[in-house]
């Protein structure tokens, strides 16, 4: 692995990075000591995201310093905090390799999506005003005209993301929200896919406004029963994925992959 050094790195900052020697890695501990490695580690995730980094390509650490014009200490932090987070691998001469899908890995997660979506959904079912507002702020989303409804599979994926994510954050509890995210980040690389299918946009719609409708009239039992539904399967979805529909969703292949 060779240690070439170039020029700055240009893709967007993204959030803050854990910190130094000692809490490098450890959720929830701000530092950003090096931007550079942030901006790596940001662009890498979003090309894993996209599938222009497919799992099981291979690439040098040369290769993504000349690509991105950064020079090797940022670029290794990024790369190992990527294979902290189980999105990398590296071998001794082999250089880096995106890992393989974990699918019984995806299936735990989701488990604990409906624990904590379900939780959320009791709580917010006999809140108060907050919960109320935040009811009635999706339902202005949701609850539309068929006519009015977004089609776009990239901008529904968001919408989808923030319908969950609001359901949670309207508890209050903001470290039920803290776990929410971090599981939601995890199954982001397959979940994007569930959008790709033309059913899947209408079927959101209509399955997140019932849900809406039956909280805001305290049916929490049957909004909850329809929830454990509507998250169970967008997991039989993933379990469908193949490296053909993977293939399908990549946008192109990055220069420096082997």
């Amino acid at each position: 692995m060779n240690d070439d050094t170039t020029n700055l790195l240009e893709p967007p900052a993204g959030p803050e990075t854990p910190g130094a020697a000692g809490t490098q890695g450890m959720p929830g501990v701000p530092a950003a000591a090096n931007p550079l490695a942030e901006q790596v580690y940001q662009q890498l995730k979003n090309d894993i995201f996209s599938f222009r980094l497919f799992p099981g390509d291979r690439f040098s650490e040369n290769g993504i310093a000349q690509h991105y014009g950064v020079s090797r200490t940022p670029m290794r932090d990024g790369l190992f905090r990527l294979q902290r987070e189980g999105y990398l691998e590296v071998g001794f001469r082999r250089g880096w390799k995106v890992a393989p899908i974990n699918f019984d890995q995806l299936d735990q997660l989701y488990d604990l999506r409906i624990v904590l979506e379900v939780a959320a959904v009791e709580r917010v079912g006999v809140g108060g005003d907050v919960a109320h507002a935040a009811v009635e702020a999706l339902k202005a989303i949701w609850c539309v005209e068929p006519e009015l409804r977004e089609s776009d599979p990239v901008k529904m994926f968001g919408m989808d993301e923030n319908f969950h994510r609001q359901l949670v954050a309207a508890t209050g509890n903001a470290e039920m929200l803290r776990v929410h995210n971090e599981v939601t980040e995890r199954i982001r690389i397959v979940r994007r896919l569930d959008f790709l299918k033309p059913h899947r946009t209408s079927a959101t719609y209509d399955e997140h406004s019932t849900m809406l409708n039956l909280i805001e009239r305290n049916r929490l039992t049957e909004a909850i029963i329809l929830l454990r539904a509507h998250i169970t399967q967008s997991k039989l979805e993933v379990r469908k994925i193949t490296l053909s529909m993977l293939a399908a969703a990549r946008d192109s292949k990055l220069p420096f992959v082997s």
